[in-house]
């Protein structure tokens, strides 16, 4: 089974998330919902601007615990890498 590293944000440079799931859409729909975790509703992070699949789940979760390492500046260059205008890229997956 496959697996999807992400990085929610709720503004450009604004607080990040990084979270793992199996099913990209399905998580979505609960992060927009308020429902996702209690971190995202605290501050409003719905927005999707990272997205990483991966064929197994076991690398999906070792990314993202790599990711959660990682300092804050090293996860916004890599969203500014592939995602330069911030965009919600929820819309472009579903």
């Amino acid at each position: 089974m496959g697996g999807w590293t992400y990085i929610l944000t709720n503004k450009p440079r604004g607080v990040l998330y990084i979270g793992v799931t199996g099913n990209i859409a399905a998580r979505m729909m609960q992060h927009r919902a308020g429902t996702g975790s209690a971190f995202c509703r605290k501050y409003g992070l719905k927005q999707l601007v990272l997205a990483e699949e991966h064929g197994e789940i076991v690398d999906a979760i070792r990314r993202e615990k790599a990711m959660k390492a990682w300092k804050r500046d090293w996860k916004i260059a890599l969203v500014e890498e592939r995602n330069p205008s911030w965009r919600d890229l929820f819309e472009h997956l579903v």
